[in-house]
């Protein structure tokens, strides 16, 4: 069963400067992504309400409520706060209702107030709390940016992941996570990588320790998160195995239920791996461009086989 995480609200307010209205005391935590605009609630339909979700008054919210009698404005938040939603938003700066305030605190229900406009804030809450709640899953390896692109690079301990990792830095390109890389699937398509807090921008070097490479290398070396698009599998070579020549292999790996492009690289002594990753981020960005180096040399192959005939 996948793991429920959460958000404290408090968290969200620091993460947004939302202005407390009305705060209580208890900890609040936030567990759905989703953030509702209460009209039909408003309306008295509530078959449909989802008590998880932060609700959200816009300008069409606010005007509707202006509209009516305090008596009749009463009865309508009250409906409203009493479904207990783990927050109310008022977004624009606009204007509370004391009948508003007064139900939030019989309710116990945090009202806050933002300057930004509804849409605005809907987009930013929604994009962030996706992030905070996404499924997660920590994996081995080392992720790392090079050109732009997201390499998670998997293999046994030993194989030579963080010495070229390293290499990789010295060459210009920025260290995300080494050794322990926590991956959330923020939505369909994509996968983000950081390390855990306690070993950010620290690599371990077997015979050296630990290195701290925002120390060693400056701030330009490291990078909190990354998106993964490329898991390189690093392994030893194996003699008389059977590795792509051409490129035209289409590999992936899964995770979190993501599919994503993955190729083998054998590793032997003499093989300068740093380089050879540059290569595959440059030539895996170039196919995302519209250009397979591998499937227009074969085309190119099989019209000279063509002709030969």
């Amino acid at each position: 069963m996948e793991n429920k995480h959460t958000i404290s609200l408090r968290k969200l307010i620091s993460e947004f400067s939302f202005e407390e209205i009305y705060m209580p005391e208890e900890e609040i935590l936030i567990s759905n992504p989703d953030v509702s605009r209460p009209g039909l609630a408003l309306s008295g339909y509530f078959e449909l309400f989802d008590e998880t979700r932060i609700e959200v008054i816009g300008r069409v919210e606010h005007a509707y409520l202006s509209g009516l009698s305090g008596e009749v404005r009463k009865k309508i938040v009250d409906a409203l706060l009493s479904r207990k939603p783990p927050a109310l938003l008022v977004s624009t700066n606009l204007d509370i209702f004391p009948e508003l305030l007064d139900s939030a605190r019989a309710n116990n229900v945090p009202l806050l107030r933002t300057k930004e406009r509804t849409s605005s804030i809907l987009a930013a809450l929604i994009a962030s709390l996706n992030v905070h709640l996404a499924p997660r899953i920590t994996r081995h390896g080392v992720l790392i940016e090079v050109y732009g692109e997201g390499l998670l690079l998997l293999g046994d301990s030993g194989v030579g992941k963080s010495e070229t990792a390293i290499e990789l830095i010295k060459r210009g390109h920025r260290l995300i996570a080494d050794d322990a890389v926590e991956i959330r699937r923020v939505s369909a398509k994509t996968l983000v990588g950081q390390a855990p807090e306690i070993i950010r921008h620290y690599v371990e070097l077997r015979g050296i320790g630990i290195v701290d490479i925002r120390r060693l290398f400056g701030m330009g070396a490291i990078k909190n998160t990354e998106r993964i698009d490329l898991v390189i599998k690093l392994e030893p070579w194996v003699q008389g195995k059977m590795y792509d020549r051409l490129g035209l292999d289409e590999e992936t790996v899964d995770i979190l239920g993501i599919k994503i492009p993955a190729i083998t690289i054998p590793v032997r002594p003499g093989r300068n791996l740093a380089i050879i990753l540059e290569i595959a981020a440059m030539n895996y960005r170039q196919k995302k461009m519209g250009y397979n180096t591998a499937e227009e040399f074969n085309k190119k192959l099989m019209a000279q086989m063509g002709i030969s005939e």
